[in-house]
């Protein structure tokens, strides 16, 4: 092929940037509908957050991280370095914007707009991840389990009673467990726990990395090119996203998929549009050896992580550190990560566990991604922000992507997801 037809195929071809798990399913949506697609990213397909995920698949979560009540237990667990949230005291001027944005969304109206909104992605989810994982030959990748919730006793199951109704309010189907209830499913969990709530139609990935890294195997298939370079500008004509800018100079495009996670907003200032785009650092550690079997995800409410048993072993994945891009991991979350586990599943070996793994998870304060395509850049579409449940919602955020990009409706109302929605807030 001749150098000016490679580079006409270049010109009529979408650009995705970053592979993660949310832009390997956009890029799966466009190849199936016959779009040229080329992927941008320095790492290996799947490696960064997308690796760390606590497996589970989360058709249940209707409920904003924001709600009410929040607000008096923020400074407490600011100060507790043992608790589920932690902020470095250095970090803390740079944080208070973006906490004070995340709290005002647990007004209790403000609740009801965001729950609708994130139950038109997540209710239907399962759907489509098996549905994906069908189209690539993969279909061992996710397991229909259920999810349990734990509690330790009626006053704590009584904190989250507004989160269960939410859920109720969205079609979201559960059993409320007694301690011979919780026995039945997961006779290993501790009997501090006495109370538990079952979501039956919930699933988990088997191997979050093996996951993504299905899907880019499946994209090479098609002809799709990964190229192993940070996009660290975007081309633009008037008021048009014409290609990127790499290490290795321009490349026009067609269309412009911002994916990048956590990076998504420091491209975005190119363009003068500021995202409160905040990292929550979360944490894993795989024990290989643990002597536990467990039968899907467990959630202990007072612990705030995951416990799933993915094929690296079993993973208990959580904590909530704000600290930014750049700065060092904190061995100390990881090690809270085991005393959780303990606490959890009391005889479960802790003696041989991998190194943990620090992520950065892509929150916006108001718990909803930016999907959909700008309104003020021709050409400039998005991906971004799905925060703690970036592989629950990839396959619908795909499907979404691909169909607007392809000329098709989208299938749900893509207004509360604009990124204009923080333009016109500014």
């Amino acid at each position: 092929m001749s150098l000016n037809a490679d580079t006409s195929r270049m010109q009529d071809s979408i650009a995705v940037i970053g592979a993660g798990i949310i832009g390997l399913s956009v890029a799966w949506n466009l190849v199936k509908r016959g779009r040229q697609v080329v992927v941008y990213d320095p790492n290996e397909p799947g490696s960064g957050c997308s690796a760390g995920s606590a497996g589970a698949l989360s058709p249940g979560s209707v409920a904003p991280l924001a709600m009410p009540g929040l607000l008096a237990s923020v400074p407490g667990m600011m100060l507790n370095r043992g608790s589920a949230l932690h902020i470095p005291v250095d970090y803390w001027l740079k944080a208070a914007p973006w906490l004070a944005a995340f709290i005002t969304q647990a007004r209790p109206r403000r609740v009801a707009v965001i729950a609708d909104a994130l139950a038109r992605l997540y209710r239907p989810s399962l759907e489509f991840h098996k549905a994906l994982v069908r189209e690539i030959g993969a279909p061992d990748l996710i397991r229909l389990t259920g999810q349990l919730h734990v509690y330790r006793n009626r006053r704590q199951f009584a904190r989250s009673k507004a989160e269960w109704r939410i859920r109720a309010e969205h079609g979201v189907t559960y059993e409320q467990l007694d301690r011979a209830g919780i026995e039945a499913l997961e006779p290993l969990v501790g009997p501090d726990y006495r109370l538990g709530v079952f979501i039956p139609e919930a699933g988990m990935s088997v191997n979050p990395l093996r996951h993504a890294q299905a899907i880019a195997e499946a994209l090479t298939r098609e002809g799709v090119s990964f190229v192993r370079h940070s996009v660290s500008d975007l081309c633009l004509e008037g008021r048009a996203v014409e290609g990127v800018v790499t290490g290795q100079g321009r490349r026009d495009h067609a269309g412009v998929v911002l994916a990048a996670g956590a990076w998504s907003a420091r491209i975005l200032r190119r363009l003068g549009i500021a995202v409160p785009l905040e990292t929550q650092r979360g944490y894993h550690v795989d024990f290989r050896d643990s002597g536990i079997a467990l039968q899907r995800p467990v959630v202990p409410a007072d612990r705030k992580v995951f416990v799933t048993p993915i094929e690296t072993g079993l993973r208990v994945a959580g904590t909530v550190e704000l600290a930014g891009l750049d700065a060092p991991p904190t061995p100390r979350r990881a090690d809270l990560l085991h005393s959780d586990l303990k606490a959890v599943l009391p005889s479960v070996r802790l003696d041989a566990p991998q190194p943990f793994w620090m992520g950065h998870r892509p929150c916006l304060p108001d718990s909803l991604p930016v999907i959909g395509s700008s309104r003020d850049w021709q050409g400039l579409h998005f991906a971004f922000g799905h925060g703690h449940l970036g592989l629950s919602a990839s396959a619908v955020t795909g499907d979404i992507v691909g169909r607007i990009l392809c000329g098709e409706t989208a299938p749900i109302d893509l207004a509360p997801y604009r990124v204009e929605r923080f333009v016109n807030a500014s």
